[in-house]
C-alpha cells in the first residue's frame, strides 16, 4: 500500500537571490516526508515556484518552514517584478495526488492559515476549494490590486480582512493566499521583442475566460527580459489544454503579424499534458498512451514502485553512492532488528527481554531514519545542480553563484554527515547484540557491524569529496565537516571491531 501524498507549489516574491532561493528550497528538502520535485525562478517576475509533494502530516510543517524563511528574508516594500504579489509568499495552494482528497487539501489550507497567522503574524485569505467565502475562490479576486493597495485598506474594508489573523498586513511579509485547487499549468509562450507588449496584450485579452476567451484560461501580456510574453494559467487542463492554448496564442498573433518565436512551462505538469499536446499537433487517431513504451512497461506492474536498487543502477546522477551507503547502513539496522527479534521471546534470554524490546524499537528508528536520509541525499545534490546553472554574466551575478554554490555543497555534505553519525548508533547496536544477543545470530550481529562500518567509511568520504569543492569562505565549515566524519568513522570502526571479537570468540568456543 502507497503512501498518500499530497502535492504543493508555494509561490514566492523572490526570482533574484540565490541564497534566499536556496533557503527556501532547503526549509522545504529538509522537513521529514516532504520532497522537493522542482524549482523555477524567474528574474522579471521575480518569483520562485517551488514543487514539492509530501506526506499528509509533512505538507503543512514544509510549507509553514519555508514561509517562515520569506517572512525573514523578503521585504515586499523593496521587491518590484512584473507578476502579480501580495506576499512574500504569495500564493500557497494543495493538489490531491492519488490517495488523497480535495476534502483533505482543503483541510490542510485551513490549518496552514492558521498557523501562518499565530505562528508567523502573516494573515491569510483562503481560496478555491478552501474558500469561506464564495467571492474567494478566485485567486485574482484574492489578490486584488496587489500588496501596496491591500497594505492600505485590509483595515478598513470588511471585504478584504484575512480568514485567518489580524486586519494588517505583515510589515515586510504582507499577507498569503492558501488553497486547495487541481492541477494547475504555468504556461508561457513568447512573441518576440518587447515592442510586441501591445500584441501580446491583446492577445491575452482575447483569450483568457473573463472576457470570452477559452474555458479555464487566465491570461495577462507582460514585457520579460526584453521580450513580450503572453503568461497563462490553464485551471482545467480537460477543457484548454496545452495545445489548445498555445494554438489560441498563435493565432491570434497572427493576426496582428506577429509569431511565436518560444514557449515555456513553469514547475511540473501531468504527463498526460505533454501527450495530449502532442497527440494534437501529430493527429494521432490513437491514444497517445498507448504508443508510449515507458507507460506500457508500467502498466506490468502498476503497483510495484521501481526497485532502489534498480534506481541506483540507472544511468542517472541520483540516487548515487551517498543514497547506496545510506540504504547499507538501512540494512544493517534491519540485520540487527532481526538479531533482536530472535532474542526476545527465548527461555535462554529472558533476562535480556526487556533490554531487546528497547533494541528492537531502536532498530526500526534506525531504519526509518537512513531510508529518508537515502533520499535526502539524492535531494541534496539536486540543489548543487540547480545552484550551477545559476546565471554568472556580472560580477554581482557571479558572487550570488559563489554563494549559492558553497552553502548547497554544505548542505550536501551535511547529509552524508548524517548518514555517517546514523551508521554509528548502528554499529554501536550491533556490537551490543553480538555480546548480549542470540549467540546463535552472532555472526549476523558482526555482520550488520561490519556493514554499518562500511557504510560510514563510504559517507564520511562524499564528506570530503563535497567539501572539497568549497571556496574559500566555506573551507572552515568545510573543514569541521570533514573532522566530524572522521570522528564518526574512527567510533563506527571501534564498534565493528567489538562484533568481530565477539564472532571469533563463538568461533573458539564451537566444538
Amino acid at each position: 500500500m502507497t503512501t498518500p501524498l499530497v502535492e504543493c507549489v508555494p509561490n514566492f516574491s523572490e526570482g533574484r537571490d540565490p541564497a534566499v532561493i536556496a533557503a527556501l528550497r532547503e526549509a522545504i528538502a529538509s522537513t521529514p516526508g516532504a520532497h522537493v520535485l522542482d524549482v523555477s525562478s524567474d528574474v522579471s517576475h521575480h518569483r520562485t515556484v517551488i514543487t514539492f509533494v509530501a506526506r499528509l502530516d509533512a505538507a503543512v510543517p514544509a510549507a509553514l518552514a519555508a514561509m517562515r524563511v520569506a517572512r525573514d528574508r523578503i521585504d515586499l516594500n523593496a521587491h518590484a517584478g512584473v507578476h502579480p504579489r501580495i506576499g512574500a509568499t504569495d500564493v500557497v495552494p494543495f493538489i490531491p495526488l492519488d490517495g488523497t482528497t480535495m476534502q483533505q487539501c482543503a483541510a490542510l489550507a485551513a490549518e496552514l492559515g492558521a498557523r501562518a497567522a499565530s505562528e508567523l503574524g502573516i494573515p491569510v485569505y483562503l481560496y478555491e476549494h478552501a474558500a469561506q467565502k464564495p467571492e474567494r475562490r478566485n485567486l485574482a479576486h484574492v489578490r486584488g490590486s496587489g500588496f501596496e493597495t491591500l497594505r492600505d485598506i485590509i483595515a478598513t474594508d470588511p471585504d478584504r480582512a484575512p480568514d485567518f489573523g489580524a486586519t494588517a498586513v505583515h510589515p515586510t511579509a504582507g499577507a498569503t493566499a492558501v488553497g486547495a485547487r487541481d492541477f494547475l499549468l504555468a504556461y508561457n509562450v513568447y512573441l518576440g521583442g518587447e515592442e510586441n507588449l501591445p500584441v501580446a496584450q491583446a492577445v491575452a485579452r482575447a483569450i483568457r475566460e473573463r472576457d470570452g476567451g477559452l474555458p479555464g484560461l487566465k491570461a495577462l501580456g507582460l514585457a520579460v527580459d526584453g521580450q513580450a510574453q503572453v503568461s497563462m494559467n490553464l485551471v482545467d487542463m480537460d477543457r484548454t489544454g496545452l495545445h489548445a492554448a498555445y494554438d489560441a496564442v498563435a493565432g491570434q498573433a497572427a493576426r496582428h503579424g506577429v509569431d511565436v518565436t518560444w514557449s515555456e512551462i513553469i514547475g511540473l505538469v501531468p504527463e498526460r499534458a505533454l501527450l495530449d499536446a502532442g497527440a494534437h499537433h501529430l493527429q494521432l487517431r490513437e491514444r497517445a498512451e498507448d504508443k508510449v513504451l515507458e507507460a506500457r512497461l508500467r502498466s506490468l506492474a502498476p503497483s510495484t514502485p521501481v526497485p532502489l536498487l534498480d534506481r541506483i543502477a540507472a544511468a542517472t546522477p541520483t540516487p548515487g553512492g551517498g543514497s547506496a551507503v545510506a540504504h547499507a547502513a538501512s540494512l544493517a539496522a534491519a540485520v540487527t532488528q532481526m538479531v533482536a527479534g530472535v532474542t526476545l521471546g527465548r527461555q535462554r534470554y529472558a533476562h535480556v527481554a526487556s533490554e531487546m524490546e528497547v533494541h528492537l524499537e531502536t532498530a526500526q528508528q534506525l531504519r526509518v531514519t537512513l531510508d529518508a536520509l537515502v533520499v535526502a541525499d539524492a535531494e541534496s545534490f539536486e540543489g548543487v545542480r540547480v545552484a550551477a546553472r545559476l546565471p554568472k554574466g556580472t560580477q554581482e551575478e557571479e558572487q550570488q553563484r559563489a554563494t549559492a554554490m558553497r552553502e548547497a555543497l554544505l548542505h550536501a555534505a551535511a547529509i552524508p554527515l548524517e548518514t555517517a553519525r546514523v551508521a554509528v548508533d548502528v554499529a554501536a547496536l550491533a556490537a551490543t547484540l553480538a555480546e548480549r544477543g542470540n549467540q546463535n545470530a552472532v555472526g549476523d550481529a558482526a555482520a550488520a557491524a561490519l556493514l554499518a562500518e562500511a557504510a560510514c567509511r563510504g559517507a564520511a568520504l562524499n564528506v570530503r569529496l563535497n567539501v572539497s569543492g568549497l571556496d574559500d569562505e566555506g573551507a572552515a565549515r568545510g573543514a569541521r565537516l570533514a573532522s566530524q566524519a572522521r570522528a564518526h568513522l574512527d567510533t563506527a570502526s571501534l564498534h565493528a571491531r567489538l562484533a568481530e571479537a565477539a564472532a571469533e570468540r563463538s568461533l573458539s568456543q564451537t566444538p
